[in-house]
């Protein structure tokens, strides 16, 4: 796929509504509203099915950086109730700690042919999944963040599709960020509330990353209201 830039203006017009809004949150369950955000140009549909994203499948080239593991927790609000989707599938991608994008010619940089840092699973019984990624890096314009796309099973007329992105705490990127290989990309631009896409919405899209043995593990409830089968 070819794109006009990650630095360019134009990145900033894929601005898309909610097919259907996620609801008010539910005390002691896990459907908690979120904002649907732009999807982005660097959605690439690779049909990657893989948990651990940080590779290049054609090369088996593991991406550097701090590792992170973020476990997604996918909900229905139906009838008052707060109910697991299994079957979900849920498409995750970010840059590398240059940022850059797999997969995609910019100005800055041409991966077309590679496929690090992208993938997708499919909730279990219990609407759960989980990726293994790095921490990612920035580029010019965005703060630091990772996309997610849910889709459940296509009935005819009844798809449904949720998009949007994922941030972290500022002071968590600026002291993950001052060690190699994100401190060869300089100091970072844009912090969260100077970046406008984060503005809308972006303080209900937060993760908050925990230290672990091997690096940092975050968790994301999201309840949705999905068309009736």
């Amino acid at each position: 796929m070819i794109f006009l830039g990650a630095t360019s203006a134009s990145y900033l017009l894929d601005r898309r509504r909610a097919v259907a809004q996620a609801p008010t949150a539910t005390p002691g369950t896990l459907c908690i509203a979120r904002p649907e955000q732009t999807e982005g140009p660097y959605f690439v549909d690779e049909r990657l099915h893989r948990s651990d994203i940080r590779s290049d499948p054609s090369t088996g080239q593991v991406t550097p950086g701090t590792p992170l593991t973020v476990t997604v927790q996918v909900s229905r609000l139906h009838a008052g109730e707060c109910q697991p989707v299994p079957g979900a599938q849920i498409d995750m991608w970010h840059c590398d700690a240059a940022g850059r994008y797999s997969d995609v010619r910019d100005p800055g940089f041409n991966t077309l042919g590679q496929k690090f840092l992208r993938g997708y699973q499919v909730t279990g019984p219990q609407g759960e999944v989980q990726f293994h990624t790095i921490y990612p890096g920035w580029y010019p314009i965005r703060t630091v963040h990772i996309h997610f796309k849910i889709r459940t099973a296509q009935v005819p007329g009844r798809g449904f599709e949720f998009a949007s992105q994922w941030y972290f705490p500022d002071d968590l990127t600026d002291r993950i960020h001052t060690a190699r290989p994100y401190s060869s990309n300089g100091r970072r631009r844009i912090r969260n509330h100077h970046d406008f896409i984060f503005r809308d919405g972006g303080d209900r899209l937060m993760l908050e990353p925990l230290e672990t043995n091997s690096g940092y593990a975050a968790t994301f409830p999201i309840g949705l209201v999905l068309p009736d089968v």
